[in-house]
C-alpha cells in the first residue's frame, strides 16, 4: 500500500463518485477525486435538480388559470426567465458548494482537473501529474447524443445548453421520446413557449406502460404541445432569425430553437478506457460485474457510464454499495429490479414495476386493475384533465407487479408504493388498507373490479 499515493482514486465527482468518495474515506480509506467541470455532476448542476427547478416554475402558469375557479381574482401574470435562470443558478451555486464541503468534511482531496487512464494503477491529471492508486472508481456519468450528424446540426441545442439560454424561445422545436425531451416539452409549453415535440417511435415513452404513454400524450396535446410520431428532424437552417426545421416527410416547422434530447450515452470517450481494454457492453457503457468490478480486477465503475439503470439514486446506491464491498468489510449486491421513477411531466408519471405487456409475456395469470378520473381539483378549476391509475397484479400469487400513475404528485405517491411493492404486498395487502380521503392516492387501495384478466398455457 505505501507504493500507491492513495487508496481509491475517483474519476467523476457526480452523485455516484461523490457517495462512494465519501463513504469509502469513513472507513479509513486515502481518497483522491478528480473532476474536471463543477463538483456535483448531472443532477447537481445541469439534470435533475435545475430540471426539476424549471418544472416548478412551468407549473405556475396552470395554477393562476385555476385559481379563478376558486373565486381568486388574479392580475395577469408576467413571466421573467432571466430572474429563473438567475435564482435557478444562485441554487445550483449553494448545492455545489454543499457538495464540495460534504468532501472536505469527510478529508477527501479533490482536485478540480481531467484524469485519464494510464494503466491499471495510474491516473495522469490534465496538469501532468501522475497519481497512482491501489484502486480505481471510473464515475464519469452521460453526456447527451445529438444523434447522426444532419445539416444544421450546430444550430442545435442539448438538454446541458437549454439550462443557460439568455431567452425564453417564443418556439421551440424539441426532438425525442425519453425523460429529458418529455420534461423540457412541458417546461417550456408551461412557461409559453408554443412546443413542437417529434419523435422517430410510434408513441413516447418507449419502454413504459402503453396505456401510460398515451394518456400522457393526450394530455400534453390536450395543453397545447404538438406530438409528432414516426418522423426525425432531418434538417435546421437558419434563415435570418429563426430556424427552419425540415422533418423526415419534407415538412417545414419554423422555430426560435431546436433542442434534441435523443437519449445520452455513457461519458467514456478520452478517458484512456481503450489504452487498458476495458470491457465496454453493446450500449456502450463500461462492463461491470455484480460488485461494479470492471474486466480490470481494480478497477471499478458506477453510474450512467456503465449505462445500467441511468437514474440518479441508483448511481448513488451502487457507489455506497461499491465503498461498503471493499472498504467496510459489508459485500454488498445492489438489486436493479423494481426501481420506482418518476418522469417530471405534466401530468407527472410515477411507475414501478412490469409494463402490461412484460407482465402478460411472464406470467401464467394477470389481473389489471385500472381507473380514469376527473381530480377534484379539476371540479372547480374548469381543466380539462384526468388521473390515471394502473395496478398489475400477478392472478397466481396476488402480488403487485406494476404500478403506474399519471397525475399530480404521482413521483411522490410511487415512492411509497415503491416499499410495498419491493416488499412483495399483495393484491389483498392493498385491499386491506384504509384509504385516506379525499386523495387521489385512496384510488390504489380501493380498485376492486379487474379492467381484464389475462391467462396463458404454461411452456411445455
Amino acid at each position: 500500500m505505501a507504493d500507491h499515493d492513495v487508496d481509491l482514486f475517483v474519476i467523476g465527482a457526480g452523485s455516484g463518485g461523490v457517495r462512494a468518495a465519501r463513504v469509502a474515506s469513513s472507513y479509513g480509506a486515502r481518497v483522491m477525486v478528480a473532476e474536471e467541470f463543477r463538483v456535483g455532476g448531472t443532477c447537481v448542476i445541469r439534470g435533475c435538480v435545475p430540471k426539476k427547478l424549471l418544472v416548478y416554475a412551468s407549473r405556475f402558469s396552470h395554477e393562476f388559470e385555476d385559481a379563478a375557479g376558486f373565486g381568486w381574482t388574479v392580475p395577469a401574470p408576467s413571466f421573467n426567465w432571466a430572474t429563473l435562470i438567475a435564482n435557478k443558478d444562485r441554487e445550483i451555486d449553494r448545492l455545489e458548494a454543499a457538495y464540495v464541503g460534504t468532501l472536505d468534511r469527510y478529508k477527501v482531496n479533490l482536485v478540480r482537473s481531467r484524469a485519464v487512464l494510464e494503466d491499471a494503477n495510474t491516473v495522469r491529471l490534465s496538469t501532468g501529474a501522475r497519481v497512482h492508486a491501489e484502486t480505481i472508481l471510473i464515475a464519469t456519468g452521460g453526456w447527451p447524443h445529438m444523434g447522426p450528424k444532419i445539416p444544421g446540426i450546430e444550430h442545435a441545442i442539448s438538454s446541458n445548453e437549454a439550462f443557460h439560454l439568455t431567452e425564453l424561445p417564443k418556439r421551440i422545436v424539441v426532438q425525442g421520446g425519453g425523460y429529458i425531451a418529455v420534461e423540457f416539452a412541458c417546461i417550456f409549453a408551461g412557461l409559453g413557449s408554443k412546443v413542437t415535440l417529434v419523435y422517430r417511435g410510434e408513441n413516447i415513452l418507449r419502454g413504459f406502460d402503453d396505456d401510460i404513454r398515451e394518456h400522457l400524450r393526450n394530455e400534453m396535446q390536450t395543453r397545447g404541445i404538438t406530438v409528432t410520431c414516426g418522423h426525425t428532424v432531418d434538417a435546421i437552417e437558419k434563415v435570418g432569425d429563426e430556424l427552419m426545421v425540415r422533418l423526415s416527410d419534407n415538412s417545414t416547422i419554423a422555430a426560435d430553437k431546436t433542442m434534441f434530447a435523443i437519449g445520452r450515452r455513457p461519458n467514456v470517450m478520452g478517458i484512456g478506457c481503450e489504452a487498458l481494454n476495458l470491457g465496454c457492453h453493446e450500449h456502450g457503457g463500461i462492463e461491470v460485474d455484480e460488485y461494479s468490478r470492471t474486466s480490470v480486477p481494480n478497477i471499478y465503475a458506477v453510474g450512467d457510464v456503465t449505462n445500467r439503470v441511468n437514474l440518479t439514486p441508483v448511481a448513488i446506491r451502487e457507489g455506497h454499495a461499491f465503498a461498503d464491498t471493499l472498504y467496510g468489510g459489508k459485500p454488498t449486491k445492489v438489486d436493479h429490479l423494481n426501481i420506482p421513477t418518476a418522469v417530471f411531466s405534466e401530468p407527472e408519471l410515477g411507475v414501478i414495476g412490469l409494463t402490461e405487456a412484460q407482465a402478460r409475456e411472464q406470467l401464467a395469470i394477470l389481473d389489471v386493475y385500472k381507473t380514469s378520473f376527473r381530480p377534484m381539483k379539476a371540479t372547480l378549476s374548469g381543466r380539462n384533465t384526468r388521473v390515471f391509475m394502473k395496478l398489475l397484479v400477478d392472478g397466481t400469487t396476488d402480488r403487485v407487479v406494476g404500478c403506474h400513475i399519471a397525475g399530480p404528485d404521482a413521483g411522490e405517491m410511487i415512492q411509497l408504493i415503491g416499499i410495498a411493492v419491493k416488499m412483495g404486498a399483495t393484491k389483498a395487502d392493498f385491499d386491506a388498507t384504509m384509504a385516506v380521503h379525499p386523495t387521489m392516492a385512496e384510488e390504489l387501495v380501493t380498485m376492486r373490479d379487474k379492467a381484464m384478466s389475462y391467462g396463458r398455457k404454461a411452456a411445455e
